[in-house]
């Protein structure tokens, strides 16, 4: 007889106290919550209920919630059926997402159609019928250069001649749409003017990638020295550190992030930890949760599907996270978001004031500076390095290396 071993009986203690795979049959009665904590129970049918689990806890606990958002997610309309309803509902703190999100959205405002078409239909025609598309999306192209024009014409604006971070210029941007959409008796606000009326700032970590830059670009070659702005990318990044030092050190919250794909607004929302802790010393943890809805493998190496574990390596997430607070949803996000939003809406007590973090930009810039003129003789040690050159090497500096 085969000797006991001593881990094999803790895993035999944690087996025989997991929950038994018996859901009930489906009636059509059921609450929505009731359908997707005891109905989901394995494969990527429980990751879905883990993350509504986890995303539940976060509004519960009164976390800080940050979300990203990458893909083409507004012209599917992810946005209107999901996003902004969680906004409204106090639910979302921060958004950090792409320059075409916001730049898509605006389309519908100003009474253009995005359509369902059939994607194998040939690429070839679609281009000689001037019909854009994004895989089962169509739009006209003038669409785009009506959109462009719009952006223009409002990048032109007075309060927009100077340097700024993105939450700036979104809030600014956000200003101007909401007016526009009173003006147009727009019944469906978009993403920017939904963000301005409830204090969200919005983060765009690859700027230059849109076409609302584009058309800055435009325009400075167009106007010169008449057209003063610009984003200072260096500040954008600390502002983005300095959020999340405001939500934890200041307000003293716990942080979750919720990830829609991947992608650059995945990697500029975590990297906010590490630039706090590793680069500028000032202690943090990490977020305490941590979801993610992504159809990317994980074996790659690629930053959209690293999970948790390889993140908290990283210090972007606390080990509480690794440990009981993470979940990797391998899924389409267009197939599960909506029925996990629709799950957290339904639930009245899934409610609350959000933080209106775009008020507090500048106490929280200001609070993140002053822990670094604290820590700035420190600070000072790490920014040198005994950098050689072949051409100016010395000798005595010969074979300090590694030894091939």
């Amino acid at each position: 007889m085969a000797k006991s071993n001593p881990n094999s009986t803790v895993v035999r203690r944690h087996f025989d106290g997991s929950p038994e795979v018996r859901p009930k049959a489906i009636s059509g009665r059921e609450k929505p919550h009731d359908i997707l904590t005891e109905r989901f129970p394995a494969y990527v049918g429980r990751q879905e209920r883990t993350a509504y689990e986890l995303m539940r806890r976060s509004i519960l606990s009164d976390c800080a919630v940050f979300l990203t958002l990458s893909g083409a997610m507004t012209p599917a309309g992810l946005h209107q059926s999901c996003l902004i309803p969680l906004i409204e509902r106090g639910l979302v703190d921060c958004l950090t997402t792409t320059g075409a999100n916001l730049y898509h959205d605006a389309h519908r405002v100003i009474g253009h159609r995005i359509k369902e078409i059939d994607p194998t239909a040939g690429d070839l025609q679609y281009r000689l019928a001037r019909i854009i598309r994004i895989y089962d999306l169509g739009f006209w192209e003038e669409t785009l250069l009506e959109t462009d024009r719009l952006f223009s014409a409002i990048l032109r604006g007075p309060e927009f001649q100077k340097r700024m971070t993105t939450p700036e210029l979104h809030f600014l941007l956000g200003k101007r749409m909401a007016g526009i959409e009173r003006a147009l008796g727009v019944k469906e606000p978009s993403l920017l003017a939904t963000a301005y009326r409830r204090g969200v700032p919005i983060f765009v970590g690859a700027v230059q990638d849109g076409s609302i830059f584009l058309n800055m670009v435009k325009l400075k070659q167009l106007l010169g020295s008449e057209f003063k702005l610009e984003i200072d990318v260096s500040e954008d990044v600390f502002e983005m550190g300095a959020m999340q030092h405001y939500c934890f050190a200041t307000l003293k919250k716990k942080m979750a992030v919720w990830i829609l794909g991947g992608g650059v607004p995945k990697n500029y929302t975590l990297q906010g930890e590490p630039l706090l802790d590793q680069i500028l010393g000032v202690p943090t943890q990490g977020f305490d949760i941590d979801v993610q809805f992504c159809v990317d493998p994980v074996d790659n190496g690629a930053l959209s599907s690293c999970p948790a574990g390889e993140g908290h390596t990283w210090g972007k997430v606390s080990a509480e996270s690794v440990a009981t607070g993470s979940v990797y949803v391998h899924a389409d996000v267009t197939a599960v978001f909506p029925w996990v939003t629709y799950c957290l809406l339904s639930d009245p007590k899934v409610r609350r004031r959000t933080l209106r973090l775009l008020d507090a930009r500048a106490d929280a810039v200001d609070g993140l500076r002053r822990e670094v003129e604290k820590r700035r003789d420190e600070l000072l040690t790490t920014i040198a390095y005994p950098l050689v050159d072949e051409a100016t090497r010395h000798p005595s500096v010969r074979g300090r290396g590694r030894k091939p």
